[in-house]
């Protein structure tokens, strides 16, 4: 099932069938334990919606409330390898290597919920910044005791010039106006997604495809509980939380994002999300 916020209520998807939840409170609606058998339940009581040239879809907003969102670093192997390379002139190239194999994971704040850009909105690249690129992330969505109940599409947009300088310049790097988005939905499956599930990701300059690439969950070093067990030890988060969970699909050295390049990162069967770079 899939949930979408809009700016009139909540609207759930299920076996292509739309509802409108009597629930609008989003932070309320979403930050349950039991959120699919309670999804389950209210299908029950409503009434499916068409959508025609009279009644159009509403605009759908970025699934997010209250919630703050968090990110993780160096979870895939490719990803480690790369900022090692993009660190290594500045000695901190060991630092990656020794976050892949130490126990505990890099974990970093990425964004506020009212600086969150949804489908189709305007992400950005650091006016202070001269390389610059997309990652796409499965992000996890846990309620309030930490228990992973939907997913959604994260974008992190990240300045690798400026983490390459310095990693403690890690938060200027990551976290900026327009730096992190996700969408279109919140995905709430009965059983988690598997290890088979694919990332992928197009980037598209003046109508041509200049990037692509692919990476599937079975690549992930890190599994999600493995996260969010992290995330909440010493944090609580009222509303539940959002987690990146980190990239496995690094661009090239010579390539950076330009403005006017969409961005289209897909995992089914949540959807794609979709980006400008402004």
């Amino acid at each position: 099932m899939k949930l979408y916020k809009t700016e009139n209520g909540i609207l759930l998807e299920s076996d292509d069938l739309f509802y409108r939840l009597h629930e609008t409170d989003w932070d309320v609606a979403v930050n349950r334990d039991d959120l699919y058998d309670w999804l389950e339940i209210q299908i029950e009581s409503l009434i499916p919606i068409t959508f025609t040239d009279d009644i159009p879809m509403p605009e759908i907003l970025a699934p997010i409330g209250s919630q703050e969102v968090w990110a993780s670093g160096v979870t895939y192997f490719r990803s480690r390898t790369a900022r090692m390379e993009e660190s290594e002139k500045a000695g901190g190239g060991s630092f990656y290597d020794r976050v892949y194999e130490a126990e505990r994971p890099e974990l970093f704040f990425k964004s506020t919920a009212w600086r969150v850009i949804g489908n189709h909105g305007t992400v950005r690249i650091r006016r202070d910044s001269t390389w610059d690129v997309p990652e796409p992330e499965l992000t996890l969505f846990a309620s309030s005791s930490g228990t992973l109940v939907g997913y959604t599409i994260g974008n992190d947009m990240s300045s690798r010039s400026i983490e390459g300088e310095n990693p403690l310049y890690l938060p200027q790097a990551k976290s900026y106006t327009g730096s992190a988005a996700i969408g279109p939905c919140l995905y709430v499956p009965e059983f988690p997604l598997g290890e088979n599930t694919v990332i992928d990701i197009a980037i598209v300059r003046s109508g041509e495809e200049v990037f692509s690439g692919e990476v599937t969950l079975s690549q992930m070093k890190r599994k999600p509980d493995e996260l969010l067990r992290y995330l909440f030890l010493e944090m609580a988060f009222p509303h539940g939380a959002y987690l990146m969970t980190g990239t496995g699909i690094i661009p090239p050295s010579d390539f950076t994002l330009q403005q006017g390049d969409i961005i289209h990162i897909s995992i089914e069967p949540i959807g794609t999300l979709t980006n400008v770079v402004g």
